[in-house]
C-alpha cells in the first residue's frame, strides 16, 4: 500500500478486537518509531497489552472500547515540539495502516499511567495514538473545501491541488481543520488557526501535503519544522 492510499483508507477508528499485533507486524511498527525518534528527537514508544489507559470513563465518554495498546508520543519541552508531534507522529499512523493496522489519535480522553511508558527529565507526554486491529475501518470525515484552507495569487499548479486534498484528509482535532496554505511561486507556507491542538494538526497536514505535493515541487518556509 502507497502513502497516498493509506491517506485515503485510513480513518479514525475507536473499536478494537481482543486481539495482540502480530509478531512481525509489531517488529516493524518499533523499528519504524525507533527509526522516526532517531530523526526528530522524539521520544515515542509503543505500549503494549496496558488496557487501563483507555478504561476510564473519560475512555468511554469519548466511545474508545478495546484499547489496549496505543503510541505514546513523547519529547523533550520545545516551542516546536507539538508541531514534530504531529508531523512524525503521522508518519508512525500511515505506517500502521500500511502493515493492516487501525489508530486513532488521542489527546484527552485517556489515562496517563506512568509505569506503562518512559519520560526522561525535560521531557512530555504530548498525546497517544490508539493503534490495534480494529472492530471496523471507520468512516471519513467532513472536509472543508480546498478554497477555504489555501490561497494563492496565481492558478494553483497540480502540485498544489494535490497537496492540499490529501491536507484535506487528514485528522484534525475536533475536525477543525484550521490551516491555511499560502503559495508563493514554489514555496509555501503554512499557518495554524486559533484552537485545541491546532500546532499537533500543523505537523500532521504538514506530512500529508508533502506526500499529495512531491517533495520536490516545492519548499517550505522558513522551515519545516520551525
Amino acid at each position: 500500500m502507497e502513502l497516498l492510499e493509506a491517506i485515503e483508507k485510513r480513518h479514525s477508528v475507536r473499536s478494537y478486537e481482543d486481539r495482540e499485533i502480530d509478531p512481525a507486524v509489531r517488529d516493524e511498527l518499533s523499528a519504524f518509531i525507533q527509526q522516526c525518534n532517531q530523526e526528530s528527537g522524539l521520544h515515542m514508544q509503543l505500549v503494549l497489552n496496558e488496557p487501563k489507559a483507555f478504561g476510564s470513563f473519560m475512555a468511554h465518554y469519548g466511545t474508545f472500547s478495546g484499547v489496549k495498546n496505543y503510541i505514546a508520543v513523547i519529547g523533550k519541552k520545545s516551542a516546536s515540539l507539538e508541531e514534530r508531534c504531529g508531523y512524525y507522529g503521522e508518519k508512525v499512523v500511515l505506517k500502521a495502516q500500511q502493515l493492516g493496522l487501525n489508530t486513532c489519535w488521542t489527546a484527552m480522553t485517556y489515562s496517563k499511567i506512568k509505569s506503562a511508558f518512559q519520560i526522561d527529565p525535560g521531557e512530555k507526554l504530548c498525546l497517544v495514538i490508539a493503534v490495534g486491529y480494529g472492530k471496523n475501518q471507520g468512516t471519513g470525515h467532513k472536509i472543508k473545501e480546498p478554497a477555504a484552507v489555501a490561497r494563492s495569487e496565481k492558478p494553483w499548479p497540480d502540485w498544489f491541488s494535490k497537496g492540499v486534498q490529501a491536507a484535506l484528509l487528514a485528522p484534525t482535532a475536533m475536525n477543525q481543520q484550521k490551516f491555511t496554505f499560502i503559495l508563493e511561486e514554489n514555496t509555501v507556507s503554512l499557518k495554524a488557526g486559533i484552537g485545541f491542538y491546532t500546532k499537533v494538526d500543523l505537523g500532521i497536514v504538514k506530512y500529508h501535503f508533502e506526500i499529495g505535493a512531491g517533495e520536490n515541487n516545492f519548499h517550505w518556509t522558513p522551515s519545516r519544522h520551525s
